[in-house]
């Protein structure tokens, strides 16, 4: 009886014991720390290559006066460039991106230049070759992270285009020179584009960039000299130029920002 009695005491304050150390407080699990994300902020220098293509609506005019003289033809223009560029960033709202930038580009961007200048060739069609053979372009762009080492962008800015030299050979086989053109020229006018840059996992200060551009230039009025002398012909061409590129480049960014705390 007594060993009955002594077994179910020890029973009751190991119950006793168990019971009052589940009600005793527990303590929370220890807070993590959010992870930090490297910053998009920051200056960086840029190179890559791509491709090109432009379109060139034009028309014969006279000059002076520059009266229409015939309808208007389109030329075309297809090739390979190369860019350099410089830029600054700054994130904000996590996800949320500001910049402005600079780059150039070389080019050779070759097409045909068609027209008629029927009066200026013994009635015999003529065309050039049509070279852009450089453009630099400076801007801002407004940026989206969804995730954060993706950045997605649009962009937009003034650019100004190098097109070489026309001269003029008459259509067909053989081509003669004719001993006419148009000199170089300068187009200036607006770009707008967009694009993805992403981090790479190895480095975090090199991105990958992809970007789409479309430049429209202002009209111009294009005067047809004689090569040999500069003097006027009489006629002159009016051009509207568009020009489309698309490039992949590798971004090495300077960030001077740090750490951006991740929300989740």
């Amino acid at each position: 009886m007594n060993k009955l009695l002594i077994a179910t005491a020890a029973v009751a304050l190991a119950t006793a014991g168990t019971a009052g150390a589940a009600d005793l407080p527990t303590k929370a699990p220890p807070m993590v720390a959010a992870a930090p994300v490297a910053s998009w902020t920051g200056c960086y220098v840029s190179g890559g290559i791509g491709y090109g293509m432009w379109n060139d609506d034009h028309n014969l005019e006279t000059n002076p006066g520059l009266v229409s003289l015939d309808s208007t033809v389109t030329g075309g223009g297809r090739g390979w460039l190369g860019r350099v560029g410089v830029g600054c960033d700054y994130q904000f709202n996590s996800n949320f991106l500001i910049g402005a930038f600079g780059d150039f580009d070389w080019m050779s961007i070759k097409g045909t230049n068609q027209n008629q200048l029927i009066a200026t060739n013994n009635g015999t069609p003529v065309q050039a070759d049509e070279k852009e053979r450089n453009a630099w372009a400076i801007g801002g762009r407004i940026g989206y992270l969804p995730y954060p080492n993706l950045l997605t962008f649009v962009s937009g800015g003034w650019t100004e285009s190098r097109w070489n030299q026309m001269i003029d050979v008459a259509s067909g086989l053989p081509e003669p020179a004719t001993g006419l053109g148009f000199p170089d020229v300068t187009m200036r006018g607006w770009f707008i584009g967009g694009g993805t840059e992403y981090r790479l996992p190895w480095w975090q200060g090199l991105t990958w960039k992809t970007e789409y551009r479309f430049a429209d230039y202002r009209p111009a009025d294009l005067g047809q000299i004689v090569l040999a002398t500069g003097a006027s012909t009489g006629f002159a061409e009016h051009t509207e130029r568009f020009t489309q590129t698309v490039t992949t480049s590798l971004v090495w960014r300077f960030n001077f920002g740090g750490p951006v705390v991740a929300r989740y």
